[in-house]
């Protein structure tokens, strides 16, 4: 099983891969840059391919994740900065050898008309990738809203991924505190979300979990995350079952869930390893 969790690059991209590994996590998540800032970054090419080297030799994968103001559905005079950031970031996850860079889905409906934010989706997606040629993909990571909010249906992601001019650079990442949030998934209907991707085709481009609680009942909207077997609304049976599911073999499962219940990361991934026996 290949459990890790976000770590941080503050002292570099070969220190945070050094982290993950003293944890005994076999995949990790970092920010390229700044998380609170699109400012692009001149970053340090010779610790990066340290980082993308260390990696290989401990076959551990690693994925990157865009900034917070990043959004696939800006205002116009935040597009063409958009544009640039996810492009350095993809530059960034490609040299660290990161398999994929997570963005969120669209989230703002333009002029109430769903469409037009589709529209503009799949427009910053053409932008972001038509000279793109690298192995590293983007992943575009299913949303928390409330029912009727953009991103919630794997129908959404396949059909804009399907829609664009380079679906071959386009993966998808699955939030499983956002698919309990939004109501995509109540804990129980897990089966029935796998035989529908499979027929979207869904789950042949998903490239990552992001293995999360939810501080709240499905169906309500809230991006809380919580840690795994504490305090969460997704009971321990109902999270092993997803994690065990074959469609999710050999997939990356990510842990973003908080620090401040005084539960770490390491020990939520020793935690995993016992329950899941491997």
């Amino acid at each position: 099983m290949i459990f890790g969790s976000h770590v941080s690059i503050r002292n570099g991209y070969f220190s945070a891969a050094q982290y993950a590994a003293s944890i005994e996590a076999r995949a990790f998540q970092f920010f390229p840059k700044n998380p609170r800032s699109l400012t692009i970054k001149p970053f340090n090419q010779e610790d990066a391919e340290r980082c993308k080297t260390y990696c290989q030799q401990r076959q551990l994968v690693s994925i990157a994740h865009t900034p917070y103001p990043t959004s696939l559905t800006p205002h116009e005079d935040k597009k063409q900065l958009t544009i640039d950031s996810l492009v350095n970031d993809l530059e960034i996850a490609e040299a660290c050898g990161a398999a994929g860079v997570v963005v969120h889905f669209g989230t703002r409906i333009i002029n109430n008309a769903p469409l037009s934010s589709y529209r503009l989706m799949i427009a910053m997606l053409n932008k972001v990738l038509q000279h793109w040629d690298g192995k590293c993909k983007i992943l575009l990571e299913n949303n928390a809203g409330k029912a009727g909010s953009l991103g919630v249906t794997m129908e959404e992601l396949v059909q804009v991924r399907n829609l664009t001019d380079f679906p071959e650079h386009i993966g998808f990442c699955l939030d499983t505190c956002h698919a309990f949030a939004s109501g995509l998934w109540n804990g129980d209907n897990w089966q029935e979300i796998v035989e529908n991707g499979e027929k979207l085709g869904y789950f042949e481009h998903l490239k990552a979990i992001h293995l999360n609680n939810s501080k709240y009942p499905s169906g309500q909207g809230k991006d809380r995350h919580a840690n795994l077997f504490h305090n969460g609304k997704i009971h321990k049976d109902q999270l092993l079952g997803l994690i065990n599911s074959p469609v999710l073999s050999g997939l990356p499962f990510v842990l973003e869930t908080p620090s401040e219940e005084g539960i770490t990361h390491a020990e939520e991934i020793q935690q995993l390893h016992k329950e899941c026996g491997k």
